[in-house]
């Protein structure tokens, strides 16, 4: 019997790496796009090791681009089977700006990595989902969803609009079995970007674990129908609150 697929479109060192280990530890087989492949050889690495008999397969896709979204899943669909699990992972860049100092171009890029690239990501998947009954596609998000910013706001209109798309997917699509969860991450990841720039101020109490933030994921996937959550926030004990 075929294994179900876990797609996960942004998957890098951190917390792509934790999801890949975590799906394919429970008996998913593993699709990971991202633009290269050298960017998903730790998720990789992470998915064989926790289950050396999942098949792990990679396809190149540019969020920026979101008809390569599009075709790496359909690819991925040819070749693996449906997807069972959906995880949108891309991010845009943390950019510090003014509201007007924004560019018309920066605005479009953010808006296609965060809005765009999830759509198509989501309008490849949902209509196999829709006619199976079941499935779950799971956005990363942060609190920047709920508040905007005077010093990020290329960042926040980028995590609104991903907050609207889910709730839209959510209220049309769920009625259809498919779960649809905006996962907002109020808090640092522990990954090593983020130790590069705490240096000595680095503390693993400040940050969320990302193997601990995949068992959310993990268990929101598990939710039963009688009671989902369309919204989920998570944060170490430590965070102080921005909301």
């Amino acid at each position: 019997m075929p294994q179900p697929v876990c797609a996960i479109v942004g998957a890098g060192e951190g917390l792509g790496r934790a999801l890949a280990a975590k799906f394919a530890g429970n008996g998913f087989d593993i699709a990971l796009i991202s633009r290269s492949e050298t960017g998903s050889s730790a998720a990789a690495q992470a998915a064989a090791t926790a289950n050396s008999e999942a098949a792990v397969r990679f396809f190149a896709a540019d969020a920026l681009q979101p008809e390569t979204v599009e075709q790496a899943l359909h690819r991925s669909a040819d070749e693996m089977g449906d997807v069972e699990v959906l995880i949108y992972n891309a991010r845009g860049t943390f950019t510090a700006c003014e509201p007007l100092e924004m560019s018309y171009a920066e605005l479009d890029e953010i808006f296609r990595v965060e809005v765009v690239g999830a759509f198509a990501a989501a309008k490849s998947v949902l209509p196999a989902m829709r006619k199976r009954g079941h499935g779950s596609v799971l956005f990363s998000s942060a609190t920047a969803a709920l508040r905007g910013s005077a010093t990020h706001p290329l960042y926040a209109i980028g995590k609104f609009g991903l907050r609207a798309l889910s709730q839209s997917l959510a209220k049309a699509y769920s009625k259809d079995g498919v779960h649809v969860v905006h996962l907002r991450l109020d808090c640092d990841l522990d990954v090593p970007l983020m130790r590069d720039l705490y240096g000595d101020r680095y503390d693993p109490e400040n940050l969320a674990n990302t193997d601990d933030v995949a068992e959310t994921y993990w268990w929101a996937h598990q939710q039963p129908k009688s009671a989902w959550s369309n919204e989920i926030e998570l944060r170490p004990y430590t965070e102080k609150w921005t909301c």
